[in-house]
């Protein structure tokens, strides 16, 4: 477990900026992330959050830079970890959860390595996330809830700095966002970890984070989650036609 050191320790985003030709998706986007904080980015659809998360892991070609410092005000690369909003795959496929989890933790081939050695941590990980009885499941035999469990899990080996969830519950019923959102609340103070959250989903949000971006290209506001809700900048921007 990590020493909880909150706010000390923290990611910057500085000046990214993202064009395609003429067109600007990201323009000085400027903000900071703090360890053991849940940051939730808003906006309306086409306001580049998904590309901003894309920009941070380094697959999209940006302008800006990313500075991560450690409590003792170091200056590190950070070990990033991400939840994409789905898992594309064949669902009458044979692959279980821990299949899954030996393909990518993994060099070798996965007929050739062996499930014993590695079994202990894809169970360790998946008990972060409460998912320890799914590892011999078939991943198409998985609710929607659970999948998205088991990605979470996948993406805490290793430990990361900062965590980008991608709209991860997108799709899953009431009860299975709830599940997730306590996970990750709990991730967050447990681990003391720095969660930058994309999301629709305005009653989580108020309720689990602790401070919400609108962005729409830019950033437009950075606050509470009541503030910003209640923002002028709000209602222009979900209220334009």
């Amino acid at each position: 477990m990590k020493h909880n050191q909150s706010k000390l320790c923290t990611t910057q985003i500085e000046n990214f900026s993202v064009k395609v030709g003429e067109l600007t998706i990201l323009d000085n986007v400027d903000f900071t992330v703090h360890c053991g904080e849940l940051t939730a980015l808003i906006g309306p659809n086409g306001a580049g959050k998904s590309t901003l998360l894309k920009a941070i892991l380094g697959e999209v070609k940006h302008a800006g830079k990313l500075n991560y410092f450690d409590a003792k005000g170091e200056h590190l690369r950070p070990i990033i970890g991400y939840v994409p909003q789905t898992l594309k795959f064949d669902a009458t496929s044979p692959t279980t959860v821990l299949a899954l989890f030996m393909a990518c933790l993994t060099w070798r081939p996965v007929w050739l390595c062996s499930s014993k050695f590695i079994r202990g941590r894809v169970s360790k990980n998946l008990r972060r996330v409460k998912a320890e009885h799914l590892i011999d499941r078939r991943l198409g035999a998985l609710s929607g809830g659970e999948l998205q469990r088991i990605l979470l899990a996948l993406a805490l080996d290793p430990l990361p700095d900062l965590l980008l969830l991608d709209e991860p519950i997108s799709g899953v019923d009431k009860a299975g966002m709830r599940i997730f959102y306590e996970l990750v609340a709990e991730l967050k103070t447990v681990e003391d970890m720095a969660i930058l959250l994309v999301s629709h989903d305005l009653d989580m949000i108020e309720r689990f984070a602790d401070k919400v971006i609108l962005l729409n290209r830019r950033v437009l506001t950075i606050g509470k989650a009541r503030e910003v809700f209640q923002s002028a900048e709000m209602r222009e921007v979900f209220t334009k036609k």
